[in-house]
C-alpha cells in the first residue's frame, strides 16, 4: 500500500504480527518513507502498486515483487521497488499526469470475448499514453536486475529492451478528469454497418472483416463522457529507449543520448547537461466519436467493471451513473451520493451450492455447467458514512454498512502483471479485490459478497431459505405461552426450507434452543424424519436423513433414561457391615481397619463445598445432553467435553442408580441397547463415583449399588474379552485401575478399587470354575468355594493398587490435618494450599516425592523439628542403639506443643509405619531443610524460614546426607547473596543501611544479620559433617515394595549423596569471613572493611567452589594485617560486653540489650578468641581485653572468672591497676565531698599525683561499690610479682581503699 501527499510518500508492506489480544493478524508496516520529488516544485498526482508475477516454476501465479508507479505534476512517471529504489523515470508528455491505470491479463470467460493485452495507461490533460504491459514487464525486470548487480559490483551495464507505447491526443473535448481504457473490442457485423453509415453515410463501403479497435472513455465536461475508438494497426507503436537509473560512469554517455527515459544523475553531470529534457514524441490525434452531452454536468471519476462491460461514473451533482460500455448509453442512475467513491466486486458461484434439479441431465457429463459470475457495484458515500453494495445491472441493494465519514475506498481493478493463459490458471488471489481504509481506527477492511445475493428472487431459493432461518431464529427467541402453536409454526418453517444444508442448520438451532420442552423437540424431529422418508429416495439428501435419525435416537435415549430416573424405586434390603465384608471379600478385621481409615480421612478432609439448592445431581437439560453425545455408524460416542461436563453426563445416567433410587439392571440394558460401549459407561460411572466422594462416604449403601453396576457392566458382550487368559492383564480392569490411580479423591478411589477387586475375583472364579468343571467332570468340584480365589495377574495388580491407595489415603489425611499452633505471623507463602495427592502423582514424583509432599505440609504448618522426633520416638524405642539427640531440649516446650497438635503425632506415626523408607527421619529432615530454604529464597525477608532450615539440617543424623544438603544449599541459594553482602560491606566500610542492603543483597538489614548468622551455622555444620563422615557409612536409600515402580525427578537425598567432599581449610576460611561479617552487622560496627583483614591470597580464595582446592594464606602474616585484625577483634569484644552489660548501667527495661532477632545469640568473647587463633592474633591479648572490659562495666564477678583463662597475668595486673586508679580518682576527685578532700590530704604525694593523672571518663560504670574495688585491688596484688615497678603503688592503693571504706562502715 502506498500513501503519498505532495512530495512525500510512505510504502507499507504487510506483515503477520501478534495483536494485543494475542491473535495473529496482518498488519501494514512501513517499508520505506521519504521524499520522491526530483525536480523543484513537482508533486505526486497519482500512484499505483503493480505486483509482478514470479518467473520461478515453484511459485507460478504468485507475485515476485511489487513495482510502485508514481505520476508527477512535471509530467514524469517514475517506477520504484518496494524499498524506494528508483528503477526508471519517463517523460512522455510535458503536462501533469492526471491518472495512472493498469490492466492485467484475464482468461476470456467464453469463446466470444476478445483476449485483452496488459497495459499501463497514463492520462494527461489532453492525451492518453498506453504502455504495452509485456514490454513494461521486461524492462522493469531488467532494470531491477541491473540495480541489484550495480549494487553488488558497481560497474556492469546491460541494455534493457526498449519500451513500446502509444500516445493519443484527445480532441473535441473541453476538460478530462478521469479515463478508462476498455481494451480491444471487435464489432458485430450489424454494429459495423451502423457505425459505417453513421460516419460515411448509407453508401459507405464496408470491409469484410470487422476491424479491431481500442476503446477509451473519458469523463469531464463537454461532453460529460467521451467515447474514443483507435483502430488497431493505424499507427506504429513508438519505441522509447530505456535509460538505466544507475549512477555509474559508464552510463553518463547514455544519459546524453537518451531519447525518452532518464534516471538519476550526479550533481556535476546535471550542471554540464544543463537540465536537458528528453525529446517528447508528438501525439497521434484521436477525435471523440460520440459522448453523453450534458453541459452542466461535470464528471469526477470513472470505474470500469471487472468484465469490461459496465462502467460507473460519479459527477458533481451527487449522482452515480451506470454506463453500458458497448452501447455507450446510461442504464441506471443513483441519486444522493455526493463525493462518492466507487468500486466493483466480482463473485464466482460455488458449484457445490447449487440446488440439484431432477430433470437437469446435460449431455456433457458435468450436469452443472460452468460457474456463473456476478458483479456488484460498491458505493461509499462519505457524507453519510455508509458503504453500500448493489447488484447490477438492475438488482437491489444487497448490503449496507456504517463505516465512518473519513474512509477511502481502494479499488485497483487489476491483479498481477506478467501472467499468461497458462500461468494465470494457478493464480492465487494475493491482493484485495476491494478494500476500505479507515484512518480513524487505522484498519483495512475488505468486502465479501456471497454469490446467491445476485440471483433474482424467483431463482434464489437460498435467499428464501435464509429468510426462513431468520424467521425461525426470531420465533425461538419469543416467549410464547402457547407452545402447541409455536410447535406447528416451527414444523411449517422447517418443512418449507429447500436446501438440505440449511434444513440441517435449522434443525440444529431448534435442538439447541433452551425454551422448547422435550416433547416439542421430539415431535418436530419426528415430523421432519417422516417427511424425509415419504419422499423419493433420489431427492433426499443422505446426510440430512442420517442426521435426523441420529438426533431422534438420542432423544429417545434421553426419554428412556429420564423415565427410569423418575420411577419411584427403592432397594428394600437392609445393609449390615457383615454384608459389606462379604461383598468386598474382606474379613472383619480388615473391614474395621478400612472403616477407621476412611473415618479419619473424612474428618480431616471435610472441605466446605458450596452447593446451591437447585444444583440437583442427575438432572441434565436435553439441550446439553444433545451437545455431549454424537452417533458415528450406530455407535454412540461422547464429544470432547470438560471434566465437569463429563461428570454431569455420568450423573444423569448413574446417580440415581448409585443411590439405589433407580433400577440398575434396566439402566444398563437401556444404555447398552442405545449403542454406548461398556468402556465408555465404565469411564462415566467412575468419573461420577470419584468426583462425588463426599456423598459416597456418607452413604455405605452406595458401595452395594456400585458392585451391582460393575458386575452388570462387566457382563456386557465386549467388556471382558472371552479369550482373556488369567496370565495376561485384562484391559477392562486396567481401565478401572487407571481411573483410580489418577483420582485425587483417595477415599472414593480406595472404595471403588475394593469393589473392582471383588467383582474381578468373582468373574475370574466363575471363568476358572467353568474351565475346571469342563476338565474335571465328576471330580469333587465343591472345593471351589468363594473363599478360594483364582490366582491371576490381574489379582496381583489389584492388590498392589489397594496397597498404594491405602498409603496415599493415609498420606492425604496427614496433609489435610492442621495443628492449632498459632504462629505469630503467617507468611503468604505458607498460606498457599497444598495440591491434592493421587497415586499417579506419587508414582511420577520420583523417589523423594512422598517426603517432599510431607515437607511442604510441615512448612505450611511450621512445626518444629522436635515434632517429627516425637512421632518417631516409638520407632526409636525399637532401635535403642541410636543416640538420642535433641531429646534434652526442655521437655516442657515439647509437651506444650503436644497439646496443640491433636491427632497429628498419631497420623505422622501412621505415615511413618506406612512409609518406613520414604519417610525415614534423615530423608524427611533433608526435604524439610530444602523446602524451607527454597521458600526463604522466594522471600528473603522471612529470615525465620532460613533459621528453621538450619535447625532441620542440624537434625540430620547421617553426615554424608548432611554434608551434601549443606553444600547444595550453599551453592544454590547462599553464595551469591553472601558475596554480595561481603562486597557491599567492604565498599561502605561499616554495617550498611537498610536501603543499601535491599538494593544489593535483596533483604533488609535485620534479615541480613540473621542471614549471616545462619550462614555461619551452615559452614560450621559443613565442617563438622566433613570430620564425622569418615566414621559413618553412606546410607542405602530403599523404597517400599508398593512404590518400586516410581519414576520421576532424582530425589534431594540422592543428589546430596552425589556431592563431592569439601576442602576443609577453604570452608574454614569462609567461616572466618562469615564470623567477621556477622559481627559487623550484629554490633553495627563502624570503620571496618572486612576484606582488608585478608591478604591477596586470602581474598582470591573467597566464593570459589567449596570442593575445589584453593591456594590459601600460610606461614607468617604481615604484622600490619595482624595489627588491623587485632584492633577489629578487640572492637568486637568491647561491643559484645557493651551489648550484654550496658543494661546494668541504665536500669531501664526498654533499653535492655537487644538479643538477635532470631534464635540464640553467639558466645561472642569465645568466638573472638577462636577467631584470634585463626587470624594469627595473640589470643591472650583478646582474653585480657575481655577481662578489662568486664571490670570496666563493673561486672567484677564475671571478670574474676575470666581472669582464670588469661596466661600473662602480669600485664593484666598492670592493666587492672590503671582501672582501679580510675575508679578511685572518680570517687575522690570527681565527687567533691568534704570527707573525700580530707582523705586526699592524708594520702602519700606519689599516689595523689598518680590519681590526679587518671581520667575516669573512660569508665563505663562508675557506680561500683568501694568494697568491690577493694576486692579488685587485692586481686591485683595477688597477680603482681613483688619485684614489679608498680608493686609499691598497689600497696598504697590498698591503704587508700581501706581508708575510704572505713568511714562508710
Amino acid at each position: 500500500m502506498v500513501i503519498a501527499r505532495e512530495q512525500k510518500a510512505v510504502f507499507l508492506v504487510p506483515k503477520w504480527k501478534y495483536s494485543d489480544k494475542g491473535k495473529e493478524e496482518m498488519q501494514f508496516a512501513v517499508g520505506w518513507s521519504g521524499s520522491l520529488n526530483v525536480e523543484e516544485g513537482e508533486c505526486v498526482t497519482s500512484a499505483l502498486c503493480i505486483p509482478l508475477a514470479s518467473q520461478k516454476r515453484s511459485s507460478t501465479g504468485r507475485p515476485d515483487w511489487t513495482c510502485i508507479v508514481v505520476g508527477f505534476t512535471s509530467g514524469y512517471v517514475r517506477f520504484y521497488t518496494e524499498n524506494g529504489v528508483l528503477l526508471l523515470a519517463q517523460l512522455l508528455n510535458e503536462d501533469p499526469v492526471l491518472q495512472l491505470k493498469c490492466r492485467t491479463y484475464e482468461i476470456p470467460r467464453h469463446p466470444g470475448v476478445t483476449e485483452q493485452n496488459e497495459e499501463l495507461s497514463i492520462l494527461y490533460p489532453a492525451a492518453i499514453v498506453t504502455i504495452d504491459g509485456f514490454s513494461l514487464f521486461q524492462s522493469l525486470r531488467a532494470c531491477r536486475n541491473q540495480v541489484a548487480k550495480a549494487a553488488a559490483s558497481g560497474n556492469e551495464n546491460i541494455q534493457p529492451p526498449p519500451l513500446a507505447y502509444k500516445k493519443w491526443g484527445l480532441q473535441d473535448i473541453d476538460t478530462i478528469i478521469d479515463h478508462a481504457s476498455v481494451g480491444i473490442m471487435t464489432l458485430s457485423p450489424f454494429d459495423q454497418m451502423k457505425t459505417a453509415s453513421n460516419i460515411g453515410g448509407f453508401n459507405a463501403a464496408i470491409k469484410n472483416s470487422p476491424p479491431a479497435m481500442s476503446q477509451y472513455i473519458t469523463v469531464g465536461s463537454n461532453p460529460f463522457t467521451g467515447f474514443f475508438y483507435a483502430l488497431e494497426g493505424s499507427t506504429q507503436p513508438l519505441l522509447s529507449h530505456v535509460a538505466l537509473a544507475v549512477a555509474s560512469k559508464l552510463t553518463s554517455a547514455l544519459f546524453n543520448a537518451a531519447s525518452g527515459w532518464l534516471g538519476w544523475k550526479s550533481k556535476h553531470e546535471e550542471e554540464a547537461v544543463q537540465k536537458q529534457k528528453p525529446k517528447v514524441e508528438p501525439a497521434t490525434p484521436l477525435a471523440v466519436r460520440f459522448g453523453l452531452p450534458d453541459s452542466r454536468r461535470h464528471g469526477e471519476s470513472i470505474c470500469l467493471s471487472p468484465c469490461n462491460t459496465l462502467a460507473a461514473v460519479t459527477d458533481d451533482f451527487g449522482r452515480v451513473i451506470l454506463l453500458d460500455v458497448a452501447r455507450g448509453i446510461a442504464i441506471r442512475m443513483w441519486k444522493g451520493y455526493r463525493d462518492a467513491q466507487i468500486g466493483w466486486i466480482q463473485t464466482v458461484e460455488d458449484l457445490h451450492e447449487r440446488v440439484p434439479e431432477k430433470a437437469d441431465f446435460s449431455p456433457f457429463g458435468n450436469s452443472q455447467g460452468p460457474s456463473r459470475v456476478a458483479q456488484f457495484l460498491v458505493i461509499y458515500a462519505p457524507r453519510r458514512g455508509i458503504l453500500e453494495v448493489w447488484s447490477t445491472q438492475q438488482g437491489p441493494r444487497v448490503g449496507a454498512f456504517n463505516v465512518g465519514k473519513h474512509c477511502r475506498l481502494l479499488y485497483p481493478g487489476y491483479k498481477i502483471m506478467g501472467l499468461n493463459n497458462v500461468t494465470s490458471q494457478s493464480w492465487q488471489p494475493q491482493t484485495y479485490q476491494i478494500c476500505l481504509v479507515d484512518p480513524v481506527s487505522g484498519s483495512v477492511k475488505t468486502v465479501n459478497v456471497p454469490f446467491h445475493l445476485a440471483l433474482s428472487d424467483k431463482k434464489s431459493e437460498r435467499a428464501k431459505d435464509m429468510h426462513l432461518v431468520k424467521k425461525l431464529a426470531a420465533l425461538l427467541k419469543t416467549k410464547s405461552p402457547n407452545l402447541d402453536l409455536v410447535e406447528t409454526e416451527i414444523k411449517e418453517l422447517i418443512l418449507d426450507i429447500k436446501y438440505p444444508a440449511t434444513k440441517k442448520q435449522a434443525l440444529e438451532s431448534i435442538l439447541a434452543s433452551e425454551r422448547l420442552p422435550f416433547s416439542c423437540l421430539r415431535n418436530i424431529t419426528q415430523t421432519l424424519m417422516d417427511t424425509l422418508k415419504s419422499q423419493e429416495l433420489e431427492s433426499v439428501d443422505e446426510g440430512l436423513l442420517q442426521f435426523c435419525a441420529n438426533k431422534l435416537k438420542l432423544l429417545q435415549l434421553y426419554e428412556s433414561v429420564s423415565q427410569l430416573n423418575s420411577l419411584d424405586f427403592h432397594l428394600d434390603t437392609p445393609f449390615s457391615d457383615n454384608d459389606l465384608a462379604l461383598l468386598l471379600r474382606l474379613d472383619e478385621k480388615e473391614l474395621l481397619k478400612l472403616q477407621a481409615l476412611l473415618e479419619k480421612y473424612k474428618q480431616e478432609n471435610t472441605r466446605t463445598n458450596v452447593r446451591f439448592s437447585d444444583d440437583k445431581d442427575g438432572v441434565l437439560p436435553v439441550k446439553t445432553f444433545l451437545e455431549y453425545l454424537e452417533y458415528e455408524k450406530d455407535v454412540l460416542n461422547i464429544k470432547k467435553i470438560s471434566e465437569e461436563e463429563y461428570v454431569a453426563l455420568g450423573s444423569f445416567f448413574f446417580w440415581k442408580c448409585l443411590h439405589g433410587e433407580s433400577s440398575t439392571e434396566d439402566m444398563c440394558h437401556t444404555l447398552e441397547s442405545a449403542g454406548l460401549s461398556p468402556q465408555l459407561l465404565l469411564s462415566l460411572l467412575l468419573s461420577v463415583w470419584l468426583s462425588k466422594e463426599k456423598d459416597i462416604l456418607d452413604k455405605p449403601q452406595s458401595i452395594c449399588c456400585l458392585h451391582t453396576m460393575l458386575s452388570l457392566l462387566s457382563k456386557m458382550k465386549v467388556a471382558i474379552d472371552e479369550t482373556w487368559d488369567s496370565q495376561s492383564v485384562s484391559p477392562w480392569w486396567q481401565q478401572m485401575r487407571t481411573a483410580c490411580i489418577q483420582s485425587e479423591n483417595n477415599g472414593a478411589a480406595l472404595l471403588s478399587a475394593h469393589v473392582g477387586h471383588s467383582v474381578a475375583a468373582q468373574i475370574s472364579n466363575n471363568m476358572t470354575e467353568k474351565k475346571f468343571s469342563q476338565t474335571v467332570l465328576g471330580a469333587d468340584s465343591e472345593a471351589l468355594t468363594d473363599s478360594w480365589e483364582a490366582l491371576s495377574l490381574d489379582t496381583e495388580y489389584w492388590k498392589l493398587l489397594l496397597k498404594q491407595l491405602e498409603d496415599c489415603l493415609i498420606l492425604q489425611t496427614l496433609l489435610h490435618s492442621k495443628g492449632n499452633t498459632q504462629t505469630s505471623k503467617v507468611s503468604s507463602l505458607q498460606a498457599e494450599p497444598l495440591p491434592r495427592l493421587s497415586v499417579k502423582k506419587l508414582l511420577e514424583g520420583g523417589k523423594g516425592g512422598i517426603a517432599d509432599s510431607v515437607a511442604k505440609w510441615i512448612f505450611k504448618q511450621d512445626f518444629s523439628p522436635e515434632v517429627l522426633k516425637l512421632a518417631n520416638e516409638e520407632r526409636d524405642a525399637e532401635n535403642p542403639d541410636e543416640p538420642k539427640e535433641g531429646v534434652n531440649r526442655s521437655f516442657l516446650e515439647v509437651s506444650e506443643m503436644e497439646m496443640d497438635l491433636g491427632a497429628i503425632p498419631d497420623l505422622l506415626h501412621l505415615a511413618y509405619e506406612q512409609f518406613p523408607c520414604s519417610l525415614e527421619l534423615d530423608v524427611l529432615h533433608a526435604h524439610c531443610c530444602w523446602e524451607y530454604v527454597v521458600q526463604w529464597n522466594k522471600d528473603p525477608e522471612e529470615a525465620r524460614f532460613f533459621v528453621r532450615s538450619i535447625e532441620h539440617l542440624k537434625q540430620i543424623f547421617n553426615a554424608h546426607v548432611q554434608n551434601g544438603i549443606a553444600l547444595m544449599m550453599w551453592n544454590t541459594f547462599l553464595v551469591k547473596r553472601f558475596s554480595a553482602a561481603t562486597y557491599l560491606m567492604d565498599k561502605v566500610g561499616k554495617s550498611p543501611k537498610d536501603r543499601l542492603c535491599r538494593r544489593d543483597v535483596g533483604m533488609s538489614d535485620t534479615a541480613m544479620t540473621s542471614f549471616l548468622g545462619s550462614c555461619l551455622d551452615l559452614l560450621q555444620i559443613l565442617m563438622e559433617a566433613d570430620v564425622s563422615r569418615d566414621e559413618i557409612q553412606v546410607p542405602v536409600l530403599d523404597t517400599e515394595d508398593a512404590w518400586l515402580s516410581v519414576e520421576g525427578p532424582i530425589s534431594i537425598v540422592e543428589l546430596a549423596l552425589e556431592q563431592k567432599h569439601i576442602h576443609y581449610p577453604l570452608v574454614e576460611h569462609h567461616s572466618i569471613l562469615c564470623s567477621i561479617l556477622y559481627a559487623v552487622m550484629r554490633f553495627s560496627l563502624k570503620t571496618v572493611k572486612p576484606l582488608s583483614l585478608f591478604d591477596s591470597k586470602g581474598k582470591n580464595a573467597f566464593f570459589k567452589d567449596l570442593t575445589s582446592i584453593q591456594l590459601l594464606p600460610s606461614g607468617e602474616m604481615d604484622p600490619n594485617f595482624i595489627s588491623v585484625r587485632q584492633q577489629f577483634l578487640l572492637k568486637v569484644v568491647s561491643a559484645a560486653v557493651q551489648a550484654q552489660h550496658s543494661a546494668t548501667k541504665v536500669k531501664d527495661p526498654t533499653e535492655e540489650a537487644t538479643p538477635t532477632p532470631f534464635g540464640k545469640d553467639q558466645d561472642w568473647p569465645a568466638l573472638a578468641v577462636d577467631l584470634a587463633h585463626h587470624l594469627q592474633v595473640s589470643e591472650d591479648v583478646v582474653r585480657r581485653h575481655y577481662v578489662g572490659e568486664l571490670y570496666n562495666y563493673g561486672v567484677d564477678h564475671l571478670g574474676e572468672e575470666a581472669i582464670l583463662q588469661v596466661h600473662d597475668k602480669e600485664v593484666l595486673a598492670s592493666q587492672l591497676l590503671v582501672l582501679t586508679g580510675q575508679r578511685l580518682a572518680h570517687a575522690l576527685l570527681h565527687t567533691q565531698t568534704k570527707e573525700g578532700m580530707e582523705l586526699l590530704a592524708r594520702l602519700p604525694p606519689t599516689l595523689c599525683t598518680w590519681l590526679k593523672a587518671m581520667d575516669p571518663q573512660d569508665l563505663q560504670n562508675t557506680e561500683v561499690p568501694i568494697a568491690t574495688t577493694a576486692k579488685l585491688v587485692n586481686k591485683v596484688i595477688e597477680l603482681l610479682p613483688e619485684k614489679h615497678g608498680q608493686y609499691g603503688l598497689a600497696l598504697h592503693l590498698i591503704e587508700a581503699v581501706e581508708a575510704i571504706s572505713l568511714p562508710s562502715l
